[in-house]
């Protein structure tokens, strides 16, 4: 007798399709667009997540750079003093000191202008 894939076969449709959930038209509901557009999907997806951590660094350093001007430097003599200072303090939590704490991130300035 021979071996038939129907189980196997079904699992995987039933998978494929359950990925394409809420995907519009046939991309929804047919195997064989469902499996492209999954595939396309995910692609999209694995790009994203890179681009997303992209912007977000972009985000921060427009951020500290802003507060940094208000306060008389610039972006770039900013990290430098930071880092001369030995201030190790990452984008992200620069960004969001200079965000809601602007007094604490005044006193980070003249730490770094101190240390150049």
């Amino acid at each position: 007798m021979r071996v038939k894939t129907g189980i196997i076969r079904r699992k995987r449709h039933k998978r494929v399709l359950k990925a394409a959930k809420g995907f519009r038209g046939a991309s929804g509901d047919a195997f064989k667009q469902a499996k492209q557009a999954t595939r396309r999907a995910m692609a999209f997806a694995t790009r994203d997540r890179k681009v997303n951590k992209r912007r977000m660094r972009q985000l921060w350093i427009t951020r500290i750079n802003s507060a940094a001007r208000m306060n008389g430097v610039s972006y770039s003599v900013l990290m430098n003093g930071l880092k001369k200072a030995g201030i190790l303090l990452d984008r992200k939590v620069l960004a969001d000191i200079a965000l809601n704490n602007a007094t604490e991130f005044t006193k980070l300035v003249e730490a770094a202008k101190s240390a150049l």
